[in-house]
């Protein structure tokens, strides 16, 4: 047999043979040891390995059966060495029991999947720099070939520090226009959905708002505030929530004994939710004295009653748009600096909107 195993992606081999094809009792196999055992060379051993066509089926099933035989697993480390890559993504997220990241980290596993690639996720507790910094850190440290950053949103450029050389991919945050970034057009599902409301002839639209250290949720405040502004109608005070439905909720106790709201665009769905809930309980009718808007279109929108008028977020392409991005830059060593990568929101019209109509006095409780 050669010495040279050209392409060899194998576990180091570890001692002599205790018989002609099996490893010595406590050392592993090697590729060399399957090669032996099946009866070719280590190049053709490697080929089977690497999946390569320039194989007869007999010769690949002898391989293969040679490799069950003697619990031959690839060496990912020496294939990473030799080939310069570890088919491994690595994924940075903050509050994963936001619908939002939820959905769209389960898009970029589902992406990666495809490409073969595999995902390491680290969880940060607070999306600063200097979390990212060190969450960015371990994952080097795992062996990843590039960084997905989901809604980092206190990150600063000038404190973000990335280990040297990694591809690095963002979505909805700061660093929009200084790294390759993907996100969707949160400014135009906020105005289209306010724009309907105005069309239905309310007089003005309440905004159940997101919370403050949310760089979507003040995208979407802004836009709601800009589009009353140039209809030339008043702007109400925002209603502070949290993403969640019991803030949707509570906040709707006040919306349901304010007569002057005949329109809520609520900056997520969940708070829409709690919102429906509260109305309800309190005898206001969605939509003929209320209409209610939504954003993100998640799965439980259309189920709600009524079904539940939303700007839709198509999560699924946000994690395809980002591993492709992501995956540009491994494969050809070019970052596309700057790119933004901009995913439609469209605004799905369903039940829970109406004409105006004027509310005189609160509802009876």
């Amino acid at each position: 047999m050669a010495g040279h195993l050209d392409g060899d992606v194998t576990n180091a081999r570890l001692g002599p043979m205790s018989s002609v094809g099996s490893p010595a009792p406590g050392s592993r196999a090697s590729l060399g040891d399957v090669a032996r055992l099946a009866g070719v060379s280590p190049i053709t051993a490697s080929r089977v390995v690497n999946a390569s066509e320039a194989v007869r089926p007999a010769t690949r099933d002898r391989v293969l059966a040679a490799m069950q035989q003697l619990g031959y697993t690839p060496n990912h480390a020496a294939r990473a060495l030799r080939y310069g890559n570890f088919n491994t993504i690595g994924l940075v997220a903050h509050r994963f029991a936001r619908t939002g990241e939820a959905r769209t980290i389960e898009g970029v596993v589902s992406a990666a999947r495809a490409e073969g690639y595999t995902v390491s996720l680290v969880d940060i507790t607070t999306p600063s720099s200097d979390e990212v910094t060190a969450a960015a850190q371990r994952l080097s440290n795992l062996s990843v070939d590039g960084l997905v950053i989901i809604r980092a949103e206190g990150m600063t450029p000038q404190n973000l520090v990335l280990p040297p050389g990694l591809p690095v991919v963002v979505s909805d945050s700061r660093l929009v226009g200084r790294m390759p970034a993907v996100g969707a057009d949160q400014e135009s599902g906020a105005r289209q959905a306010v724009e309907h409301l105005l069309a239905l002839g309310h007089p003005t639209v309440h905004h159940l708002a997101g919370p403050a250290d949310s760089r979507p949720a003040a995208v979407r405040e802004e836009s709601w505030r800009a589009t009353l502004e140039a209809a030339g109608r008043p702007v109400p005070p925002p209603l502070r929530g949290d993403w969640t439905l019991a803030s949707g909720y509570e906040l709707g106790s006040r919306i349901a004994d304010d007569p002057t709201v005949t329109a809520v665009f609520a900056a997520n769905d969940e708070m829409a939710a709690g919102l429906l809930r509260a109305l309800h309980e309190r005898s206001v009718r969605v939509p003929q004295d209320v209409s209610v808007v939504g954003f993100d279109d998640i799965a439980v929108a259309e189920y709600l009653w009524p079904p539940l008028t939303t700007a839709r977020q198509d999560f699924g392409r946000i994690g395809t748009e980002l591993v492709t991005l992501l995956l540009v830059q491994v494969r050809t060593g070019i970052e596309p600096a700057g790119q933004h990568v901009v995913v439609p929101v469209p605004l799905i019209v369903r039940a829970s909107t109406g004409p105006y109509r004027h509310r005189s006095t609160p509802p009876s409780p």
